[in-house]
């Protein structure tokens, strides 16, 4: 078979998979032996046929494929992927493109540099950031807290990309509560410690208290790295940045705002005013494979410095055969050499979209999210745990037989989960166990919201015994 004919037919399989998407389970209990047995055995000796290879593929995984690409998949803040990215995708695997360095992708160097152009305007951000694509939010964090990190020991007088962490001057993190698990996994990575920080007490939604924040930072004689959030994971509230910036920039220190699928609240004339203070920050992390709707492995690092930024993250070796001018080589913004072209992806969606549809789709998902709070709250046996301020929704459902509360809580979300109508996954709240619903993809509906709604109270009916 040649490559055209194999291209085709995998076209046909995918082109099948998508046209069914309303109607499939979104998730089903899957035996891990038994997809192990159906996709594995001994590597075969012999080279089999392409397009059997791919069909093959295709029926075993099945099973295990998790419509998180459908309008009724509600878990971890995941979005879908537009159309328009899904094609690009599709061409950047066939183009194969290297976008560490300019002469390995002009094209992939060009086409990002516009990506985060467009979204430093976008987002309203200081037009001097620089940028980076990387994986995903987790990713992000890091490069920007690397940048900061560089930046802090720089102004102390200590080289940490040179000398390291040994014998370096303090400097003292800050985080909220409610800071998100991916800044504490970047702090372990950079050597700064996930356990060595100052926390920030929390609002009732989660937001960090600026008055909480002031009085320790009072208390504090080092030059501090401060990371608030744009986006509580669990309620979607934001941390009032217009409030903290001024405080830590009061006095030596860096304002990271963890935006993973917050600030693309900016985008929206009716939330705009959720991210005020944003273009003070001196880093942002961005998410695009949430809101924007793109396929997975495409996240953005936003920093102000961006000397900073290319020191914390340039790589060079004497092969490398770096642009000349104004030419962009990706691999000095991001821990990453080798790697995926990402921004034909974004580029695709922030056109397709534009200005008005980046806007409706997320002003359309928070609108949403309040319907299924909404439908849910009819039933005496829910509490509806957050404002819903934004795209994210806490639930916790109580049986009248008096079941401990966390337990059927639990239960509720299990059967959720094996009845395949939606997906919503589980969280704890303030000590409580929750449901957490997060509606993000671009291709949901009311329809899908009264379809999930009434699947999710049947649950709970069915949980409950009646």
């Amino acid at each position: 078979m040649n490559h055209e004919e194999l291209l085709k037919n995998t076209f046909q399989l995918a082109t099948k998979f998508l046209q069914g998407m309303s109607d499939r389970p979104v998730g089903r209990p899957v035996d891990p032996s038994s997809m192990l047995s159906a996709l594995g055995g001994a590597l075969p000796d012999h080279g089999e046929d392409p397009l059997a290879v791919i069909e093959d593929l295709n029926k075993a995984a099945d099973p295990g494929i998790v419509a998180t690409a459908g309008p009724r998949y509600f878990g971890f803040v995941t979005g879908g992927s537009l159309p328009a990215a899904v094609a690009a995708e599709w061409l950047a695997a066939a183009w194969d493109q290297n976008a560490g360095l300019y002469v390995l992708s002009p094209a992939a160097a060009v086409v990002e540099e516009i990506v985060g152009t467009w979204l430093i305007d976008l987002f309203g951000f200081h037009r001097e950031m620089s940028f980076g694509f990387v994986t995903g939010g987790t990713m992000a964090n890091f490069t920007c807290l690397g940048a900061a990190r560089h930046a802090l020991f720089r102004d102390a007088g200590w080289d940490v990309e040179r000398h390291g962490l040994f014998g370096a001057p303090p400097i003292t993190v800050v985080t909220s509560e409610e800071s998100h698990v991916s800044i504490f996994a970047s702090l372990q990575m950079l050597g700064l410690g996930r356990e060595r920080v100052t926390r920030i007490p929390t609002d009732e939604q989660g937001r960090m208290r600026p008055d909480e924040l002031r009085s320790s930072l009072d208390e504090i004689d080092t030059p501090v790295l401060v990371c608030a959030q744009a986006g509580n994971v669990n309620t979607g509230a934001f941390d009032p940045i217009d409030r903290i910036a001024p405080i830590v920039h009061a006095r030596p220190g860096w304002l990271h705002v963890d935006g993973a699928f917050g600030t693309w609240a900016a985008a929206s004339p009716q939330y705009r005013s959720l991210v005020a203070g944003i273009e003070m920050a001196d880093s942002v992390s961005v998410d695009c494979h949430k809101w924007l709707n793109v396929p997975y492995d495409s996240g953005l690092a936003f920093v102000r410095d961006s000397r900073a930024h290319q020191a914390a993250m340039s790589l060079n070796a004497p092969y490398y055969v770096t642009g000349s001018g104004a030419a962009r080589d990706n691999h000095n913004f991001v821990p990453e050499a080798s790697r995926h072209a990402r921004g034909f992806a974004a580029y695709a969606a922030l056109r397709s979209l534009g200005r008005e549809g980046i806007a409706e789709m997320v002003e359309r998902c928070c609108r949403l999210a309040r319907l299924m709070a909404e439908r849910l709250a009819t039933d005496p046996g829910v509490r509806i745990l957050n404002e819903v301020v934004i795209n994210q929704v806490l639930v916790r459902f109580s049986s009248p037989s008096g079941e401990n509360p966390d337990a059927f809580t639990a239960a509720v979300i299990q059967r959720v989960q094996e009845d395949g109508t939606c997906w919503a996954g589980g969280t704890t709240w303030k000590g409580k166990h929750a449901m957490r619903i997060s509606v993000s993809n671009w291709s949901t509906t009311e329809t899908d919201i009264e379809r999930s709604a009434e699947a999710i109270l049947k649950c709970a009916a069915a949980a409950n015994g009646s």
